[in-house]
């Protein structure tokens, strides 16, 4: 399958569908996740066990498979940004950011000079250990060039702030985290509360209004229709833990229930 690299995906306004992983990162995960047409993968770093080790694995798994990678950083120092994009990831996003001044702190530690103050390691896992012959400043402009940056508004700072981040250079996408958001408006969970949804029209508006790509973690198809239509472009339906958690549940009681009438 011919797809769209993630910077790509970011430039088109048409729905790509993905799916959470952060917990089976197993060889055949990637070509499971191809095998039901998902576009991209949001691999999680940051509520998971998953090491450095364990991405460069996982990068080649879905490398293999042609699904486009998102890896969810667990922290937004220069070492761990750095170290994901060496270990291959094209896609990164951080958690909670707050403001345009940090938003443009975390690109610059992805890209190469003079964009950015990203350390320099060639013939290395992000360039599928190319060897010389390519002049070095071309070699760091396609670096810059397959970089992708999901901002991750889920504070209300980040919220308020959100068309300034919107407006940051390398910003390609905004990514609502809903809970973390509703959390820290005091209002966990409500998600139909006035204060939650005037956030969240902020992000959105601000996402059209700059020509970001916008995206959100989903529980149901219903859910992700509904972003859809909202202005939401990247819809990541459900996590793995969740999806085969509710499959076994549902398939467990049936057994039981037909059993107990036998």
């Amino acid at each position: 399958m011919n797809r769209l690299d993630l910077k790509e995906m970011t430039r088109h306004r048409g729905p790509k569908f993905g799916h959470y992983v952060g917990e089976f990162a197993t060889p055949g995960i990637g070509h499971i996740l191809a095998s039901a047409q998902c576009d991209f993968v949001f691999f999680d770093m940051e509520h998971s066990g998953f090491s450095i080790e364990s991405l460069k694995q996982a990068v080649r798994y879905f490398e293999a498979a042609d699904v486009a990678m998102i890896v969810r950083t667990p922290s937004k120092d220069y070492d761990m940004v750095a170290r994901i994009c060496d270990a291959g990831a094209q896609g990164l996003m951080a958690p909670m950011i707050k403001d345009a001044a940090e938003a443009a702190t975390v690109v610059s530690y992805m890209k190469y000079p003079p964009v950015g103050k990203r350390g320099i390691a060639l013939g290395a896992a992000h360039d599928n250990y190319l060897p010389g012959g390519i002049a070095v400043q071309d070699r760091l402009a396609q670096g810059n060039a397959r970089t992708t940056f999901f901002a991750l508004i889920e504070t209300r700072e980040g919220a308020e702030n959100v068309d300034a981040i919107a407006a940051t250079p390398g910003v390609d996408c905004l990514w609502v985290g809903h809970f973390d958001l509703s959390a820290s408006l005091g209002i966990a969970g409500q998600f139909e509360h006035p204060d939650y949804l005037a956030a969240l029209a902020k992000i959105i508006e601000a996402a059209k209004v700059h020509g970001l790509s916008l995206g959100r973690l989903v529980s149901s198809p219903d859910e992700g229709l509904a972003d859809l239509r909202k202005g939401f472009d990247f819809c990541c339906l459900a996590t793995d833990t969740g999806l085969y958690q509710r499959a076994l549940i549902t398939g467990i009681s049936q057994l039981r229930s037909a059993s107990s009438a036998n």
